[in-house]
């Protein structure tokens, strides 16, 4: 029985190593190539929009926009915001319900690797990919992909087919107040329009267009210029 098993501890004990070089492995592929696809975008019940940009074709309010939304401590983590996660747990202990407390590189992982829905084991899959992430693609890398697939609307993944869906241009072409109100989607993007904003939603994209005065242009800028 002790034999059986130490076999059976062997056999697990292999496929996890093998699959985690195969998951680096593929990180360090896309590290640096587009990615053709994601799990959000396999999982989709909609025809799938997406057209990829580089995130130095993106004006610098875009990305801004986006962390001035989301994580605003996206330079500083190291891809898990272990205060938030604290914070929504303790809320959670008093009776409210599972929050996301995710980061932007969380986000992204949950993309990339993952399917939607709020678990234990979801979250903590999420945070080990997220710093997988900043190990192996760096800030940079992880924010553009982010601008890449997030969802932006029923099958419209990217900041790119984004744009061209809602502006009729080029996310390179973006106003600030386009890339704060495209920011304001990623929440619920299926049931949110840019152009047909509520009266919260109006007021969410003025928080955020101040967020992004109050961080001011260049706090990206050392991930941007890396």
């Amino acid at each position: 029985m002790a034999k059986r098993k130490r076999g059976i501890f062997k056999t697990i004990w292999a496929i996890l190593w093998r699959t985690l070089l195969l998951l680096v492995l593929v990180l360090l592929v896309f590290r640096f190539a587009s990615i053709p696809t994601t799990a959000f975008m396999l999982q989709s019940d909609y025809p799938v929009k997406q057209t990829w940009i580089s995130i130095d074709e993106l004006p610098p309010h875009m990305p801004l926009a986006v962390v001035a939304s989301e994580d605003q401590r996206f330079p500083e983590h190291f891809g898990v915001d272990f205060a938030e996660i604290s914070k929504a747990l303790s809320q959670y202990d008093e009776g409210d319900g599972l929050r996301g407390a995710s980061t932007i590189s969380q986000q992204t992982a949950k993309n990339l690797f993952l399917w939607s829905g709020r678990s234990f084991v979801r979250k903590g899959l999420e945070a080990g990919l997220a710093i997988g992430l900043e190990t192996l693609w760096g800030k940079k890398r992880i924010l553009e992909v982010y601008l890449n697939v997030a969802e932006f609307g029923k099958g419209i993944y990217g900041v790119e087919a984004a744009s061209q869906h809602y502006f009729g241009r080029s996310a390179s072409k973006l106003s600030m107040n386009q890339a704060a109100r495209l920011a304001v989607l990623l929440p619920s993007p299926r049931t949110r329009n840019p152009n047909s904003l509520t009266y919260y939603l109006g007021q969410r994209v003025d928080w955020v267009e101040r967020q992004m005065q109050q961080l001011g242009p260049d706090y990206l800028k050392p991930i941007l210029d890396h």
